[in-house]
């Protein structure tokens, strides 16, 4: 009996020892990787700048690609312009966008046109000619001749050549004649005029090249 007792007592014992819970050591995970420059600058996992969605206003404006879409064409130097003022021959005719970015009509004289579209252009001549000339003047803008561009480094015939349209870097290497034994044929760099200022980019043979623009092919080193 005293055997059944003590078994008894020690199935009890090894009960209760069953229902306490063990407290569990966790093992510390790895830390967390540093954040990378472009979640610093875009945003994202492991970001630092509070949450931002976008790159700043200043990044934005110096991450131009050569891939984005075209903007409208603005005007500039060497631009060739043909003006026409319905019914009005003698405003009529072909004008050229000298160094300060002006044409000069009869009548109203020097008109700014650097950093505006034909549309925009159009639109100030014919204020300019309502003020006091004609009373209500239709006029149209296009461009007869764009300004040229420039290419520069190892091709054969570096220098300024007329833009063709729809031209991309491979066509502005052919028109300097082809690469020089010594060119980087994979990538261009390209210096193009903006209203803020100059742009300077890089993309592949087949990046649009527009009117104004500066093409330069680096040397390869090796």
């Amino acid at each position: 009996m005293r055997h059944v007792r003590t078994l008894v007592v020690i199935l009890a014992a090894l009960a209760v020892s069953g229902c306490v819970t063990t407290p569990r050591f966790l093992m510390p995970g790895p830390p967390a990787p540093p954040p990378s420059i472009d979640n610093v600058v875009y945003g994202g996992p492991g970001d630092v700048t509070g949450g931002i969605s976008g790159p700043s206003p200043a990044v934005a404006a110096a991450l131009v690609k050569a891939d984005d879409p075209d903007p409208p064409y603005t005007l500039d130097s060497g631009d060739r312009l043909r003006v026409m003022v319905y019914g009005q021959d003698g405003l009529t005719n072909t004008y050229a966008v000298d160094a300060s970015g002006r044409i000069t009509l009869p009548l109203i004289g020097g008109v700014s046109a650097r950093g505006r579209t034909t549309a925009d252009l159009a639109k100030v001549i014919a204020a300019r000619l309502r003020d006091g000339y004609i009373r209500e003047p239709h006029v149209a803008v296009e461009v007869e001749a764009y300004r040229p561009f420039f290419i520069l480094g190892e091709v054969t015939f570096p220098g300024q050549y007329p833009f063709v349209a729809h031209m991309s870097a491979e066509t502005a290497v052919a028109i300097a004649g082809g690469f020089t034994p010594r060119a980087y044929r994979t990538e261009i760099e390209i210096t193009r005029p903006t209203p803020q200022g100059p742009v300077r980019l890089k993309g592949p043979m087949l990046t649009p090249v527009r009117p104004g623009d500066t093409v330069v092919v680096s040397e390869r080193w090796f």
